[in-house]
C-alpha cells in the first residue's frame, strides 16, 4: 500500500500546502519515517522573508507524530485504514525539549528531508516522542516532544 501525500492528507488535520509530508517510508508501533520535498517549495506556508527557518522543522516533526498516532490507532483497531477519513482524535503539541538546531534554514537543502519520530512513552492521554530531521547526509534538527491526545474534547477545541 502506497502511503503518499493524498493518503496522509486524509488522516491528519493539515490540508493543502499546510500538509508538509509527501510519503511514509516505513512505520511500526513505535516508529515512523517520512520523506518530503516541501521545504524547497517557494509557496511553503511556513516561509518568512523568503526563507524557511530550521525551527519550522518542529512542525514537520509534529505532523509526523500526528501521522504516527493515526497509523498506530488504526493498527490497534486491527488494520491500517486505507479509506479516507481523518481521525476524530486531536493532538496538541504541549512542549518540545532538548531541541538541537544544526543548520540555519531548510529551504536551501537540495535533497529531500527525512523526518523520523520514535514513540518513547505514553498512555491514552499523552505521548512522548523523540524526533529528528535529516537530509541525505546529516542531521538537521532533533529533540523530544510531549503531545496531549484527544485535546479537542478536553480543551474545547
Amino acid at each position: 500500500m502506497l502511503l503518499n501525500r493524498a493518503w496522509i492528507e486524509a488522516r491528519i488535520p493539515h490540508q493543502g500546502r499546510m500538509c508538509l509530508l509527501d510519503e511514509v517510508l516505513d512505520w511500526d508501533a513505535q516508529h515512523i519515517r517520512c520523506r518530503t520535498a516541501t521545504h524547497r517549495a517557494p509557496d511553503n506556508p511556513l516561509r518568512s522573508h523568503d526563507r524557511l527557518s530550521i525551527a519550522c522543522g518542529i512542525e514537520y516533526a509534529a505532523q509526523t507524530m500526528a501521522l504516527h498516532g493515526a497509523l498506530a490507532a488504526g493498527a490497534a483497531n486491527g488494520a491500517v485504514d486505507t479509506s479516507a477519513g481523518r481521525s476524530s482524535r486531536v493532538g496538541l503539541l504541549a512542549s518540545v525539549r532538548d531541541v538541537r538546531l544544526m543548520v540555519l534554514r531548510l529551504d536551501d537543502i537540495e535533497s529531500d528531508l527525512i523526518c523520523e519520530v520514535t514513540h518513547l512513552a505514553g498512555d491514552r492521554l499523552t505521548a512522548l516522542y523523540e524526533f529528528a530531521l535529516r537530509d541525505r547526509d546529516r542531521s538537521l534538527l532533533s529533540g523530544r516532544a510531549s503531545v496531549i491526545l484527544d485535546a479537542g474534547g478536553r480543551l474545547n477545541l
